[in-house]
């Protein structure tokens, strides 16, 4: 009997360790590599063209990778439940492969997969190999729950490595870790300059490995940054793991990595839990883990803020760099998270997280929207006291103000005294830097002293008001003395995603 297969590649497009990929050779007469583009999709989805560039040159990358291997990359437009009947039919399919997809939608729609190829009767492999962890094996752990705190995951995890239901090695997997240094996709380019960035930048950054704070120079977009080429399974977040690894182990012997060490990816990895039985988890409505906030609509205010428009040079600096470089630092991100909802606008991280998801080019959607609830202490986090200024925080990181003349250009001639806050500049000052406040830039939209202290109480009453929610675990008792010494207070001081205790004015 003839096998023909079908690998369907969605998010891991890359050739190394991806498991779906090798079982489908097995046996098999032919395999056929497809990625299927929806152009209903392309056309109605908010998605910016930074990322749709970013997605299609993987495409090419991935496809020239296949043809030196004597293959190709087949692009099929149309929707997988209309393009595969077809493709079973026309091919003599006997098998399809794919990889495991984790988000609520993903699921659905590979239910509706199975369920033709079972009518079709085509084997389906699927494996997993875009997260660290088998997520179900979690939730199992936890007595059928996503766990909702970052401590409580990391229990779970350790208590998984235990019971052996950790990561296993590549060479577990079957595959020949000789040729496994080079990087598919687009990443393939960045080898020679991988010693910049992560894992890369060799035995003294590892020896020394603390959380990563923003600079200066970290506020720059670097061109070897790896969070796109792992939210599009360029470059598998397994080998990104065992570099790490084993770097380290080489560093310090007999010594096991620090949790720290993969603060990113253990992020990415409990937000992809708590997302991947909540379908509404991109929502406040009808969202079980969600405090329901009664934000303000208001399309001007979120305009001025997305256009970067504020009159904060430093948040408006931070949002031209997104939507010019579809990046910026994840303490950056803090920032203007903070500012739309909380802080300072009081609008919903509904929309925030929309404006990311269009303009970011590692935009994920359980990171994004799990990151946004967090940001805006609507779940996972209730430090609502503690809020960023757009001014002080940007100042004590930049105090020269080399990154707001950078995406401000407007503002170039101003002294580092004013560029944070140029409406205090004296008129002299002003006309010297050709830039008058309310005529070449616009005032500040609120004042943020005001609006953060009036905010501050707003979602106090919130939280005085949601004692119902405690025994989800979702709202922390806030002490009287504002300082925090809850769970989610201490795991915001110990990861890359908590915020830190800044003046609120």
């Amino acid at each position: 009997m003839v096998v023909n297969t079908i690998h369907w590649f969605r998010k891991g497009l890359r050739l190394h360790d991806n498991p779906a990929l090798k079982e489908s050779l097995q046996g098999a007469d032919s395999v056929r590599c497809i990625y299927i583009l929806d152009p209903w999709f392309a056309g109605s989805s908010n998605v910016g063209i930074n990322r749709w560039r970013f997605l299609l040159q993987s495409l090419e990358d991935l496809d020239s990778s296949l043809r030196k291997l004597n293959s190709r990359l087949f692009v099929i437009r149309g929707q997988p439940t209309d393009v595969f009947p077809r493709l079973f039919k026309e091919w003599k399919i006997s098998r399809l492969s794919y990889e495991y997809d984790s988000e609520p939608f993903g699921k659905e729609r590979d239910a509706a997969i199975k369920k033709l190829a079972s009518e079709a009767g085509v084997e389906v492999t699927v494996r997993t190999s875009h997260t660290l962890y088998d997520l179900d094996k979690i939730i199992e752990l936890n007595g059928g729950q996503s766990p909702l705190t970052y401590k409580r995951f990391q229990t779970l995890i350790s208590r998984m490595e235990a019971v052996e239901f950790g990561v296993p090695s590549l060479e577990e997997l079957g595959f020949d870790t000789e040729g496994l240094s080079s990087l598919c996709g687009r990443a393939e380019r960045l080898k020679p300059s991988h010693d910049s960035r992560g894992i890369w930048r060799g035995k003294a950054w590892v020896a020394n490995f603390e959380r990563p704070r923003m600079n200066a120079n970290s506020l720059l977009a670097s061109p070897t940054g790896l969070s796109p080429y792992l939210r599009f399974g360029c470059l598998s977040c397994r080998l990104f793991y065992f570099k790490l690894t084993d770097l380290y182990k080489k560093v310090k012997k007999n010594s096991s990595p620090p949790l720290s060490l993969y603060g990113q990816l253990l992020w990415r990895e409990f937000f992809y839990t708590a997302a991947t039985n909540n379908p509404c988890f991109d929502k406040m409505e009808s969202n079980p883990i969600c405090v329901q906030i009664p934000w303000d609509r208001n399309a001007e205010a979120l305009a001025k803020w997305a256009e970067g428009s504020t009159g904060f040079p430093w948040i408006d600096a931070i949002m031209t760099q997104l939507r010019q470089e579809g990046w910026i630092h994840h303490l950056a991100r803090h920032a203007v998270a903070c500012f739309l909802t909380r802080g300072d606008l009081w609008i919903s991280w509904e929309e925030g997280m929309k404006v990311f998801e269009e303009l970011l080019l590692d935009a994920d959607w359980s990171v994004n929207a799990g990151s946004w609830m967090w940001l805006s202490c609507s779940s996972f986090f209730q430090q609502f006291f503690h809020c960023y200024c757009p001014v002080g925080f940007g100042r004590r990181t930049d105090p020269n103000g080399d990154y707001i003349r950078r995406y401000l250009p407007i503002l170039r001639g101003f002294p580092a005294k004013y560029i944070y806050d140029p409406w205090n500049a004296p008129e002299s000052v002003q006309k010297a830097a050709k830039c008058i406040i309310g005529v070449h830039y616009p005032k500040p939209m609120v004042h943020h002293a005001e609006a953060s202290r009036f905010n501050i109480e707003r979602m106090k009453q919130i939280y005085q008001q949601l004692s119902c929610y405690r025994g989800l675990g979702l709202v922390a008792t806030v002490p009287s003395n504002s300082n925090g010494n809850g769970n989610s207070a201490g795991e915001a001081s110990s990861d890359g995603m908590g915020f830190h205790a800044e003046a609120s004015h």
